[in-house]
């Protein structure tokens, strides 16, 4: 299938004259006019929706902030003073909506010289009072080198023949002060990841304005070391993985950050002798399949990827009042997506629209299509894909283990399970700003669903309301906790190494050494991701707090009154609407309850306003001061009442091979699988393994598969010997060297420091 040029220009954001200029000499003035139609779209037609209300809604906003604009000493609007975070920043906001009203069509201000007028004003204000090269930067770092040099270079690019040469040059100036050369030569503290991007983004528009080609050049060449995978710190990762702020998995928020910024970038200087030719930029295209879309679902992204971001649901002060939460932090990658697509190869764009087509047709939840957070441009991007005759793709399935960041995604035809992992690479979770001061244990084995007809799970009010203490599948101790314990910015992380698991691409087996974030807490986590189920093992767990510990199986938000029917068998479980859980010991204990919340309440930025939601809540009860404790049960999301009784009744379907301090492993006959997680030398089963170690064994008629790695990342040899007789080896990875066949099977492993998989496949005697 073969796209025409105009249909490909229209979907990348770029005006066919954009692309390629007539009677624009200037290639500076041609890179003003591309970047223009990057940021406020092209090739829809504004007297059609959505693009007309949006337009519209853009004039009353700015008609609003141009009534309200009342330049003082300390801020340009009464209410935001420059002093609190990103006062400055906000400033500049408001100045670019009214930029927008004024050069979009459709906003009933178009063209207007009177708000051109208090742009300007208010452009001057701050120049003069404190976005100049006098001024020493104070409090938050980001506003003052990311979030307000990005506005005002928008703007001036926008306004560039309207604002004469002073105004040009103060803006330069002032870009140059605070975005020295300097951040962008030293790849390393903030100026890096998503943040560089963002750096970048600034200079590069900074040279454009002040037509100087070294400027532009720099901030290109300061892409490129983003671009290779890395393998601590900030980056992308090979297995998918991408980390900001050093050890906090940040996906959905910064990676967003980092695919629009570079998407922007690229096709702002394509053909340009300023274009972005590093070979390395292919990592970027590549992590769009491997990083980004195993970790959104129906257009929402998993919120185990948004780190502080959890707690924005419904800020004040939001002009446009936007409801943030998982599925607009998803709407945002997707449309990052769309614009990265200009530049990517037919066959990836391809399987790209495919891929945003289907998403934007399955979530039901926040239509993508008129997602409120979207400008003109990013809906006609997305307008554009979704008109393409490329068909809607399916939700794949697959288990994506990304070891570096100690997160899990198992996708099956009928659901979607996500394990979020802390490490001594991995904070427990990341606060700061006044954001998410109570995600303690988001980290601690924290175990989210979604089956079919429940995208609003962790949406709906989810974060203010749910008990903090009782995150799903997690181990804790109830002792508690004062908010940011541990500390801000992903500080707390517990120094635990052997965190992470095996996959054979379908089916995996995960594992956690759990210390407890303030607490004496001690655990081993399991999860064995099967066909149609996700089974939990926790053993040698013992913590001396003095206060009870609780295993939680599951926390269901039922919405504003709930009435979903839950019941109770001999060994399982079951709510209506959701799901079931096997309870092999009957120990579980249950609450519903309402719970009321405000997002005030996790985000000082948040609004007050305070709403009540339903919860189901199962958890097993390890006592105070539990020694050696542990658990088995197994959740089947999506699962039908009488499947999870048969399930039950079922004794054949899975046998716990072992499940203490040493091993944790599990056999489903019917499936071929045998499972272990060793957390030292030790037998389980069939199964030996020299030292620490998960491994999955798969058995297909006359064949297997046995999977192999290395959780601990120590690198240093493992032996495993599989007790079942093997007639010879298909292949291997270089990785493995089979010692022996015959009546066993004998392979040593070096596995490297990457948490990877490695296999071989084997002929069965």
């Amino acid at each position: 299938m073969r796209f025409t040029r105009r249909a490909l220009l229209l979907a990348a954001g770029l005006s066919l004259t954009a692309a390629t200029p007539q009677g624009i000499t200037d290639p500076y003035a041609a890179l003003r006019r591309r970047w223009l139609d990057l940021a406020l779209g092209t090739g829809y037609d504004p007297t059609a929706e959505p693009y007309a209300s949006r337009l519209a809604e853009t004039g009353v906003l700015a008609r609003g902030f141009r009534a309200s604009m009342a330049p003082a000493p300390g801020s340009l609007w009464p209410g935001t003073p420059y002093d609190p975070p990103s006062g400055i920043t906000r400033s500049y906001g408001r100045l670019w909506t009214m930029t927008q009203a004024y050069v979009q069509p459709g906003t009933g201000s178009t063209g207007d010289a009177g708000l051109l007028a208090d742009v300007l004003r208010g452009l001057d204000h701050l120049s003069a009072t404190v976005y100049h090269p006098s001024t020493a930067p104070y409090g938050n770092w980001w506003e003052w080198q990311i979030g307000s040099p990005r506005l005002l270079m928008d703007i001036a690019v926008a306004l560039h023949d309207r604002l004469g040469d002073a105004r040009r040059t103060a803006a330069c100036a002032a870009v140059d002060h605070f975005v020295p050369d300097s951040a962008l030569t030293d790849y390393s503290g903030t100026s890096t990841g998503a943040n560089r991007v963002d750096l970048c983004r600034s200079v590069a528009l900074r040279g454009i304005l002040g037509q100087e080609p070294a400027r532009i050049a720099l901030a290109r060449d300061a892409l490129s070391p983003v671009f290779p995978y890395v393998t601590r710190g900030d980056g992308l990762y090979a297995d998918g993985s991408f980390v900001q702020h050093t050890r906090v998995a940040y996906t959905g928020t910064y990676g967003q950050v980092l695919l629009d910024g570079l998407g922007r970038l690229f096709a702002l200087l394509a053909g340009s002798e300023w274009e972005v030719t590093d070979p390395h930029r292919g990592t970027v295209l590549d992590s769009v399949e491997r990083a980004f879309a195993p970790l959104v679902h129906d257009g929402l992204i998993m919120d185990s990827v948004n780190g502080r971001a959890i707690s924005r649901g419904c800020l004040k002060g939001d002009d446009r009042g936007v409801m943030r939460g998982d599925h607009v932090h998803g709407h945002a990658v997707i449309a990052a997506v769309a614009l990265l697509a200009g530049g990517a190869s037919e066959a990836q764009r391809e399987r790209w629209y495919g891929r945003i087509k289907g998403w934007i047709e399955r979530d039901t939840v926040s239509p993508v299509l008129t997602g409120r957070q979207f400008g003109v441009a990013d809906l006609a991007r997305l307008h554009a894909v979704a008109a393409s005759p490329v068909p809607a793709a399916p939700e794949p399935t697959g288990h994506h283990l990304f070891a570096a960041m100690d997160r899990a995604v198992h996708r099956r035809p009928g659901f979607v399970a996500n394990i979020a992992m802390a490490s001594d690479r991995i904070a427990h979770y990341e606060c700061g700003n006044g954001e998410n001061p109570r995600g303690w244990h988001t980290g601690a084995g924290m175990l989210s669903w979604w089956a079919a007809g429940l995208g609003d799970q962790y949406t709906d009010w989810y974060w203010p309301t749910v008990d903090w203490y009782r995150l799903p599948g997690t181990t804790v101790s109830t002792r508690r906790l004062p908010d940011r314990a541990g500390g801000e910015w992903g500080e707390p992380r517990p120094d635990a190494r052997w965190v992470g698991g095996v996959t054979d691409g379908e089916y995996a087996a995960i594992g956690q050494h759990l210390k407890g974030l303030g607490s004496t807490l001690r655990a081993r986590k399991s999860w064995f991701c099967v066909a149609d189920a996700v089974i939990c093992l926790g053993a040698g767990i013992t913590c001396a707090d003095g206060v009870p510990v609780e295993t939680v199986v599951d926390n269901r938000n039922l919405g504003e009154s709930g009435e979903q029917t839950f019941v109770r068998g001999e060994g399982w479980a079951h709510l209506e609407g959701h799901g079931g859980w096997l309870l092999p010991d009957g120990e579980v204990r249950t609450l519903r309850e309402d719970r009321t919340g405000a997002w005030a309440d996790i985000n000082t930025a948040g609004t007050a306003e305070r709403r009540t939601r339903r919860w189901q809540t199962l958890w097993l009860d390890h006592g105070t001061d539990p020694v050696d404790a542990s658990y088995r049960y197994v959740l089947m999301p999506g699962a039908s009442r009488s499947a999870v009784e048969a399930r039950a009744a079922d004794r054949a379907w899975l046998s716990v091979l072992a499940n203490d301090a040493g091993c944790q492993a599990v056999q489903v006959p019917s499936l071929g699988l045998t499972a272990a997680n060793f957390w030292r030398a030790a037998t389980a089963g069939p199964l030996t393994s020299s030292a620490g170690a998960s491994v999955l064994v798969r058995r297909h008629g006359r064949t297997a598969t046995l999977s192999v790695s290395e959780p601990p990342r120590t690198g240093a040899p493992v032996e495993i010997v599989w007790d079942r007789p093997v007639r010879s080896v298909i292949r291997a990875d270089d990785s493995v060297e089979v010692i022996a066949t015959g009546r066993r099977l004998r392979v040593r492993v070096t596995p490297g420091m990457a948490c990877a998989s490695h296999e071989c496949e084997l002929t069965l005697s």
